[in-house]
């Protein structure tokens, strides 16, 4: 740590300075020509480039908050005390005040907690409009794989296997809606920094309901050479498909709807310890080694570099402040240090392996034939999406007709809704511990699910052949880069609003090579296992009883989702739509594990102590009894706190309730349940 202290800290974006005159500026990073040849790293630098420009040439961005004659706020009183670098900006002898300048804004009265020390930027922080920017899209390209993934698994059995715009047109909508319920989430939902975007829980039913012999593509849709993907009778082929998709993702999001405004979450929380959440939140990330592995291995080379820039820029480099040229109105030219790879370290590592598949496709250095090992390292192996992408399409509700609903279909896709409610649930948790915030309260998770199955509903309607949940690649970038402001995934939700729109660019984004997306993958979900792990550390693991309750449900929830995958014949009970909730239910690996972790540990005698609980109550109680719970977990602009706080509100679920608490203290984020 500097020798300026938390308490004369620059803000955490490190990003302001002091002219001659005493007022305090941003400073926004230096970015470097990259060759136009390279279509999203150039429009990401060049917009980096015009931003700096704006700012040079006297532009007004933060008119509204230069006010030199002011008193700086406390730098940090976000819950960080103990950081060893967090200040991104550090301090020069002639250039950088040791105070926050107003505009990276500091929220007051927030508690201090041990998990929120490593933090640059906290939950209730607002950093500079730039870095939100920027983040943001690191964000996106954080869930780039999940989002693309998804339209391109359904792509065969909807008979779209030879229809590459088409795939790209439920990309881009996918990226549309998956902006929305981010927005959605953060603002009106559990209000954590999560991203939302497809889920694969619906994968499973999905493809399982497109089986049927109703909705087996016909053999010609299968030749290339047979499919005119113009033609009426192709076009109605995939959308007859994708409309029966819509018709039950709608009605399976109803259930989840009613699970989360209804408060029956809220009331299953008050059984739900520890030992549920841990192996929940960990067989998020384990069973996905498999995939992750596969992506990384289609180049080890690649993905290797990948994986050492990201664990070289955010662990070894981190405290590394890069010395950035900057001109200000009164002091002209001057530099600064900016902690560059503490803030940016999965998009800097992203863009430089990006960069090298470039220049080793360019050399024809990989491999040119598709079967060759390597293949998939190049960057035009996606060439066509972004050859036929529009450069502007709007997704609408409807836009491929008006949906259709099966039973079957229904009762798979409800399954797929259990187990996304469990995973989102570990997520929350698992994003709090990570931003340095009280665990959420019950009010907080009845509204977050709700929210879940309404951005279900809309992507039904939408048409994105999926449903939409939290994701976990994004929270585990949370502890990565350090910054863990909502308005970041603000940002992010308005980045895949973009990107939907404006096809030319969410296609660029699909192009990235799979081993990239692969090494990133092995980073983030490893940080995801080892954050469910960390939730032991409130039970006495010297307990047998704990041991085994954690052991045995880790251990199933990997063994037998693998079985099931192997022999899914053998769960046969002659009620078709009862083997579909079935084989959705045991393939699902955090659901098997979170189960059994619920069930033993409120079956098998422990005391409250052993099992963590007290101490797991005593945080809820703490956290929805300060000031920072109410202002994180509240609604916005006062809504439940100091407007519409009438009595009759209090008696729903997903309701902030206003209650005196003593003095100074006017609001708690607990609610009847």
């Amino acid at each position: 740590m500097t020798g300026e202290g938390w308490g004369g800290a620059v803000a955490r974006a490190g990003v302001c300075c002091r002219s001659a005159s005493g007022a305090r500026r941003p400073l926004p990073p230096q970015s470097q020509a990259q060759d136009p040849c390279l279509p999203l790293t150039f429009i990401i630098l060049a917009g980096i480039e015009k931003l700096i420009f704006l700012y040079w040439s006297g532009f007004p961005f933060f008119s509204p908050w230069e006010d030199a004659n002011r008193s700086p706020p406390v730098a940090v009183k976000s819950a960080m005390t103990s950081c060893e670098h967090p200040d991104f900006l550090q301090k020069d002898d002639n250039m950088l005040s040791s105070q926050d300048d107003g505009r990276s804004k500091k929220k007051d009265g927030q508690s201090e907690s041990p998990s929120s020390s490593h933090l640059a930027y906290g939950i209730l922080d607002v950093p500079p409009w730039y870095l939100c920017i920027l983040l943001g899209i690191q964000h996106f390209l954080t869930a780039l794989g999940g989002l693309v993934a998804v339209p391109l698994i359904l792509a065969k059995d909807l008979c779209l296997q030879h229809d590459s715009l088409t795939q790209s047109y439920l990309i881009s909508t996918m990226f549309f809606v998956s902006g929305i319920c981010t927005l959605l989430q953060v603002l009106l939902g559990v209000r954590l920094p999560i991203l939302q975007g497809g889920t694969f829980a619906f994968v499973a039913p999905s493809l399982a309901m497109l089986s049927l012999p109703a909705w087996k593509c016909p053999e010609w849709t299968l030749n290339a050479s047979q499919v005119n993907t113009s033609s009426p009778e192709f076009t109605e082929e995939w959308q007859k498909r994708i409309r029966e998709l819509q018709g039950v993702i709608m009605v399976a999001s109803c259930v989840q709807i009613l699970v989360g405004f209804s408060g029956l979450i809220g009331f299953l929380m008050r059984f739900i310890g520890p030992l549920t959440i841990a192996p929940t939140i960990s067989l998020m990330a384990l069973p996905l080694f498999h995939s992750a592995g596969n992506d990384a291995g289609t180049h080890w080379g690649i993905a290797a570099v990948t994986i050492f820039l990201i664990v070289l820029f955010s662990q070894y480099l981190k405290n590394v402040a890069v010395p950035m040229p900057i001109y200000g109105r009164e002091k002209k030219l001057h530099t600064s240090k900016f902690y560059l790879f503490q803030v940016f370290p999965v998009l800097l590592a992203l863009c430089i392996s990006w960069l090298l598949c470039f220049v080793l496709t360019v050399t024809n250095a990989l491999p040119a034939a598709p079967t060759a090992y390597g293949y998939q390292a190049r960057t035009d192996t996606k060439a066509n999406v972004l050859s036929q992408a529009p450069w502007f399409r709007f997704p609408y509700p409807g836009q491929w007709g008006l949906p259709t609903i099966s039973p079957a279909g229904v009762f798979g896709i409800t399954a797929g809704v259990i187990s996304s409610i469990v995973e989102s649930i570990g997520d929350y948790y698992a994003c709090a511990r990570l931003v340095g915030a009280p665990p959420p309260p019950k009010h907080a998770i009845n509204r977050g699910i709700g929210i879940e199955g309404l951005g279900c509903l809309l992507a039904g309607a939408w048409g994105s052949g999926n449903g939409t949940t939290s994701y976990s690649q994004n929270i585990a970038a949370l502890s990565i880069t350090r910054v863990g402001s909502r308005m970041v995934i603000v940002a992010a939700g308005c980045v895949l609003l973009v990107m939907g729109v404006f096809g030319k660019i969410g296609a660029a984004f699909a192009t990235i090579p799979t081993p990239v997306i692969g090494g990133m993958f092995l980073v983030m979900f490893g940080i995801i296992a080892a954050v469910g792990i960390s939730n032991l550390q409130y039970v006495d693991m010297n307990s047998s009883r704990n041991i085994f309750v954690f052991g045995f449900s880790i251990f199933c929830g990997l063994a037998v989702p693998n079985w099931v995958n192997k022999n899914p014949e053998m769960l046969h009970t002659g009620i078709l739509q009862l083997d579909q909730v079935f084989l959705v239910l045991l393939t699902t690996d955090m659901f098997v594990g979170g189960f059994l972790g619920f069930l033993l540990d409120n079956t098998i005698p422990g005391s409250p102590e052993e099992r963590g609980l007290l101490t797991w109550s005593q945080i809820h109680e703490e956290s929805e009894q300060t000031m920072k719970a109410s202002e994180i977990y509240s609604l916005p602009c006062g809504i439940g706190t100091k407007f519409c706080t009438s009595s009759y509100t209090w008696y729903l679920p997903f309701w902030p309730r206003p209650e005196h608490h003593g003095k100074g203290f006017k609001t708690i984020a607990s609610t009847p349940v």
